[in-house]
């Protein structure tokens, strides 16, 4: 069967799209067959692969797979760029309701490829004395270190997701340098198991640990950069320890279109 697909891309975070709205060409039991068509040398080459299907009451579904073939929990870049795809196909315009494996999701495209999407509310934070652990639609570790060339992302974020804390479940590890401006945030990924140019979900993670280091207004609002470029992540504090009206905002490009 002849699959037609879109990639994007969202700072460097790259994903395969697939419309699974009429025709079902691919389902959660696909494990092998997604891990084929991520692989960067015998298949298109992805950080992850997005189903787009209907459902009611909302204006489509989001299923995310990691680039080993499981289905994930909720890929930030990946929910932008649905986003983007969606306005494509003609589903949507501007505006976009869309359910993910974490819940309802609103998302708002702007000028220039530039997509905000909401993301969950992050009821409680865990603090340790060297790192921070809180889910933002995916579970993140975010440590703050002094110079992030100093870090051998995939030596150090392997440790810490295969330490007997997380193998079971695993973990998403950032790893944060502070700059004059915001944030420098590198992000080693479970399921793709290796650094990412970018993760969505850890960079919100990695701007409310931000926050709650030092609280602050200023830092409701952060810039954020990453190897694949820049995002924004706008947070509200509840009050209560945790956070709401949690924003994830950045470019989602389309790259090429193709069958496989």
């Amino acid at each position: 069967m002849k699959i037609p697909f879109i990639k994007y891309q969202g700072t460097g975070n790259d994903f395969v799209l697939i419309d699974n709205r009429e025709i079902t060409y691919l389902t959660k039991e696909d494990t092998a067959k997604v891990q084929q068509v991520c692989d960067r040398r015998f298949g298109i080459g992805a950080d992850g692969l997005i189903l787009l299907q209907n459902k009611e009451g909302f204006d489509f579904e989001m299923i995310y797979f990691n680039s080993d073939g499981s289905e994930s929990t909720m890929c930030g870049n990946g929910g932008r760029c649905i986003t983007a795809f969606a306005k494509h196909l003609g589903i949507i315009q501007d505006k976009a309701y869309f359910l993910a494996i974490d819940g309802p999701h609103e998302a708002i495209i702007r000028a220039d490829h530039w997509v905000e999407l909401k993301m969950i509310d992050v009821p409680k934070v865990h603090c340790e004395a060297e790192h921070y652990e809180l889910n933002t639609g995916s579970p993140h570790y975010v440590a703050f270190v002094e110079d992030v060339d100093d870090i051998d992302v995939v030596e150090n974020g392997q440790a810490i997701r295969y330490s007997e804390a997380y193998r079971e479940e695993g973990i998403n590890v950032n790893f944060v340098e502070k700059r004059k401006e915001g944030i420098l945030v590198l992000t080693y990924e479970r399921g793709v198991e290796a650094e990412t140019f970018s993760c969505g979900t850890g960079v919100t993670a990695a701007a409310i640990a931000y926050y709650l280091d030092a609280p602050d207004v200023s830092r409701q609002h952060v810039a954020i950069q990453t190897k694949g470029g820049n995002l924004e992540v706008r947070i509200v504090p509840d009050g209560k320890g945790g956070f709401q009206d949690v924003w994830l905002c950045g470019p989602a490009e389309l790259v090429f279109v193709g069958t496989v």
